[in-house]
């Protein structure tokens, strides 16, 4: 059994929903040296969330983001959260993160990642302006010998 650890940070972006996956593989080569394991990603912010989802409609993660926003909207008149310490955008942006999580765990097989056919990674950014984002990567498993 073997562990490996690594901190990466994702280019900044404004609110949306982004396929990560193309930049996990980037940034975790080590993946390939596991014939069987499991990828933990825990992004260390409140006001944004990942989640494994759609990887193919762009348009499945502009409906999210559009559904995340009428579920928990910004406080534009200033009535709706008590907490505003970062702007309108503040505590809905924790409750989404709330919501949808911090962290996913995907299985590895033969040094690859074994997503389902229609799944990726997504980065979800609840709050307006660009923030970069900071993920720890742990991996558990089994190395090829």
């Amino acid at each position: 059994m073997s562990w490996f650890q690594k901190t990466f940070t994702l280019a900044p972006k404004a609110r949306g929903s982004y396929l990560i996956d193309k930049e996990v593989e980037e940034q975790l080569p080590e993946i390939k040296n596991y014939k069987i394991g499991i990828l933990h990603l825990f992004i260390k912010h409140t006001s944004c969330a990942l989640s494994l989802n759609e990887n193919w409609d762009i348009d499945v993660r502009k409906d999210m983001t559009n559904a995340l926003e009428r579920i928990a909207p910004y406080d534009r008149e200033g009535d709706l959260y008590l907490h505003s310490a970062e702007g309108e955008d503040d505590m809905p942006a924790h409750i989404k993160s709330a919501l949808v999580g911090a962290s996913v765990t995907i299985p590895i097989s033969n040094g690859d990642l074994a997503t389902g056919t229609w799944q990726g990674i997504w980065y979800l950014e609840f709050r307006a302006r660009k923030h970069s984002r900071t993920i720890v990567a742990t991996i558990q498993g089994e190395k090829y010998e």
